[in-house]
């Protein structure tokens, strides 16, 4: 006690070192850092808040027009007739067939491709096949679209040879193969996370490699794989070029992939290019086609988000 009270009462030893002493200096570089940094942070919110009063503002007009309630349950989409009806359906039905398709072949792909890298891929097949994988995110969309209607959907004609040449089957297949790297990615991020020491545990009471990572890894692991599912289905909702390209733009109301349809980036994209005059009803309507777009995007996420919390492990 006597001692720290001699070292409390010796100034020499209360004196701070010159490197961690304040400098007005130094503490007006660190505020600054702080305050570019809060701004990077905070951009992605302001632009978020940005898009979707944008998009309310826009659909304010046109719901002064067309009533909420034939939107959402009118049958037929055709703005550019003379006569135009703006029901919804027919473009929703589009993108959800679309996107049906799309998962059928990228969950099942993108999942095993993620439980072999994740746990019977080597080192230096792993650090060569994912690369290569991931490379497919880079590849313009509208190159898809192309591979869709030049070379997916005749092929797909010689199978069914009814199949028209705009059809859903052919984007939706596009469309998976683009979002595989998505979930494929991401599931093994996921497992690439469970400890070892769960393997370990497996390995220890008799369990094969296959069934330690189908029963071990691959529940341990439910939580980023659930999120590597949402990417997905969002990256699906929103693809715009494939679909605009091999699915056509004639709204159908059905779920029959072998009909062509349009989806809602389609048709923005449709009036995007001058269709209809700035200020129309018909041009507000893109604005409310992607207020529906957006919530459809938002309610997946939010399913996500909650499934990733009640499924979620902490090591």
């Amino acid at each position: 006690m006597n001692t720290v009270n001699q070292v409390l009462n010796n100034p020499i030893n209360l004196q701070v070192s010159d490197r961690l002493s304040k400098n007005f200096t130094r503490h007006f570089k660190e505020r600054v850092i702080e305050f570019v940094l809060m701004l990077a942070a905070l951009s992605a919110v302001f632009t978020t808040l940005a898009i979707v009063g944008i998009l309310l503002y826009e659909s304010y007009g046109f719901f002064e027009n067309v009533a909420l309630k034939d939107f959402l349950t009118d049958t037929v989409w055709t703005p550019l007739f003379e006569n135009p009806r703006y029901g919804i359906l027919p473009l929703v039905s589009g993108t959800l067939t679309i996107t049906g398709v799309a998962l059928l072949i990228a969950i099942p792909i993108g999942t095993i491709s993620a439980i072999y890298l994740s746990e019977f891929a080597s080192h230096k097949v792993r650090e060569t096949v994912k690369p290569i994988l991931e490379l497919l995110e880079g590849v313009p969309t509208i190159v898809f679209g192309f591979f869709a209607l030049l070379l997916v959907t005749p092929l797909l004609q010689k199978i069914f040879p009814g199949l028209p040449t705009f059809n859903m089957l052919s984007p939706g297949i596009v469309v998976g193969i683009m979002i595989i790297p998505y979930i494929a990615s991401v599931s093994e991020d996921a497992m690439r996370a469970v400890p070892m020491s769960m393997r370990e545990g497996s390995y220890a009471m008799g369990a094969t490699r296959f069934q330690t990572a189908v029963r071990v890894v691959t529940p341990a692991a439910t939580s980023g794989i659930v999120a590597a599912y949402i990417l997905g289905i969002s990256r699906a909702i929103g693809e715009t070029m494939v679909v605009a390209i091999a699915a056509g733009q004639q709204p159908n109301l059905t779920f029959n992939p072998m009909e062509s349809a349009a989806t809602i980036t389609a048709y923005i994209v449709q009036v995007a290019m001058g269709d209809l005059p700035h200020g129309s009803i018909g041009y507000q309507s893109i604005f409310a086609a992607g207020l529906v777009l957006m919530l459809m995007t938002l309610t997946l996420n939010l399913i996500g988000h909650m499934t990733r919390k009640k499924f979620s492990e902490r090591y």
